[in-house]
């Protein structure tokens, strides 16, 4: 559980910056949507191995 402690005469908005950059740090949101549907092990490294050929030939055309 992330905890954001407020200070005295602390604007709100400043404590939800920090907790929105806490959040984020924690890569909570990301696992979630991760996990909204199954994703069999095979189907996962295959997305992996497309992503990997991709950023590989950018940086080839790129030099």
């Amino acid at each position: 559980m992330i905890v954001i402690p407020v200070k005295e005469g602390e604007v709100i908005d400043r404590a939800l910056k920090r907790f929105k950059k806490k959040f984020m740090k924690t890569g909570t949101l990301k696992e979630i949507r991760g996990r909204k549907e199954y994703i069999k092990k095979s189907q996962r490294l295959r997305i992996q191995k497309q992503k990997a050929a991709y950023s590989a030939k950018i940086l080839r055309e790129a030099e």
